[in-house]
């Protein structure tokens, strides 16, 4: 009978799951809880068992006593079957093998269970739902579903998992264990299936295809969010402002908006953003990289959206237009400031005076009249001004410069407001007197 177990052959097979044993009162004892129930008991937990052994195997659990080791790898185990189970893996004997696609498995419940995602087949079914599903251990797992049973508790955080490789997973937060490495740039993970999505930035591989516009993706998730794109659904919801979002990242990210949250700090000059992205373009003030360059003049820019609103300016385009007179801009935040003519909105308030600005640009040079500070000085005079439009005028004084004349006598002047009481000799208009020299 032992040499069963090298030669492989004249398995007892459960007709019920697929398992098989190399002697027919093994069978026999698996086949027990269907025939007679779980007759062993433990006390302090209530868990049963349909043999003495398995229960003496279970209480080890619980003192965590494990005598049998492999010696090839010093890992030890609870029970004798487990350290058989595992010399396998360390050998890398596969021997069971798929016909059609040449797939090898170390253990034979491993094959069967493989074989039965190309067959369809799903012999255990819930009696709840009625959803089927391929291995016993699925459908224990499946019930906490219903139930809510959470028995893997986290003994760290106290976190519970309906399943005990979630615990597993979970126990990586608290370690900082990345196990899984990438073996082309050695980047590590700590979870296997993050490192077969990262293994894709080097294959370039996209999978998941949308069926609506043919574009692809490395991720599932990925293209979840992009079908959102065609079908407008918008799940996730603020509960603080009702704002709807394609993305949960992007609910997240708005959620700083309410709370002020800035995490993201930049570790040269301690400035917090509350975006990543913002980070990234912000650091560029230290290392002066502009890595976008206009394709018709050279200009570059730090980032991409100062770029597309440069190339305007060759393009001539507006695309901002104030739905109260019509007016347009190049750049939306121009727009913005344009409708406070029509509002009267003045949001950028002195805080010595208390006097209020529709532009921060006119803030900051009103502050100088309480400072003192004029840092708009001539070259030619060294005569100093708080405002450099200011220094613009004066500067006409030395170069003679008129650039303001008039098409109905063509009286020219250096500056605006002369210019301006001047058009009311013609106009009839009462204009206060202006000193012509």
């Amino acid at each position: 009978m032992h040499k069963r177990t090298h030669a492989r052959e004249n398995f007892s097979e459960c007709e019920q799951c697929d398992k098989i044993f190399a002697q027919n009162s093994d069978l026999q004892n698996h086949k027990r809880p269907q025939i007679v129930g779980k007759i062993y008991k433990r006390n302090k937990y209530g868990k049963s068992f349909t043999q003495q052994r398995y229960l003496e195997m279970h209480e080890e659990t619980h003192t965590q006593v494990k005598p049998y080791e492999y010696n090839n790898c010093d890992k030890t185990f609870i029970s004798h079957s487990n350290l058989h189970t595992h010399k396998t893996p360390c050998s890398e004997e596969k021997p069971y093998e798929y016909n059609l696609f040449g797939k090898t498995f170390t253990h034979h419940s491993h094959f069967k269970s493989h074989e039965k995602t190309h067959t369809g087949e799903k012999h255990y079914e819930c009696n709840q739902c009625s959803k089927a599903v391929a291995r016993p251990s699925h459908l224990q797992t499946h019930k906490r579903t219903h139930t809510g049973e959470k028995p893997y508790e986290c003994n760290q955080c106290g976190k519970a998992f309906a399943k005990h490789n979630n615990l597993q997973r979970h126990r990586r937060t608290h370690t900082g264990e990345k196990p899984y490495e990438c073996n082309q740039c050695g980047k590590a993970f700590s979870y296997q299936k993050s490192l077969q999505i990262h293994k894709r930035t080097h294959t370039g591989e996209k999978p998941y295809d949308c069926n609506q516009c043919g574009k692809a993706f490395a991720q599932h998730i990925t293209l979840q969010d992009h079908k959102r794109t065609h079908t407008g659904e918008k799940p996730y919801e603020c509960n603080q402002c009702g704002k709807a979002f394609a993305k949960r990242s992007s609910l997240q990210t708005h959620k700083r908006t309410h709370t002020g949250e800035k995490p993201y700090e930049c570790n040269q000059c301690g400035k917090a953003f509350a975006y990543q992205s913002i980070l990234k373009i912000h650091k560029r003030t230290h290392t002066g990289e502009k890595p976008y360059e206009c394709n018709q003049c050279g200009k570059a820019f730090a980032n991409r959206s100062n770029l597309q609103t440069h190339k305007r300016t060759h393009t001539g385009e507006k695309p901002h237009e104030c739905n109260q007179c019509g007016k347009a801009f190049a750049k939306g935040s121009n727009l913005q400031t344009h409708k406070r003519t029509h509002t009267g909105e003045k949001p950028y308030e002195c805080n010595q005076c208390g006097k209020t600005f529709a532009y921060n640009s006119n803030l900051r040079s009103h502050k100088r009249t309480h400072t003192g500070e004029k840092p708009y000085e001539c070259y030619h005079c060294g005569k100093a001004y708080v405002k450099n439009s200011h220094l613009q005028n004066h500067k006409r004084t030395h170069t003679g410069e008129k650039p303001y004349e008039c098409n109905q006598c063509g009286k020219a002047f250096d500056q605006n407001s002369q210019f301006q009481a001047h058009k009311g000799i013609h106009t009839g208009k009462n204009f206060l007197k202006y000193n012509q020299c």
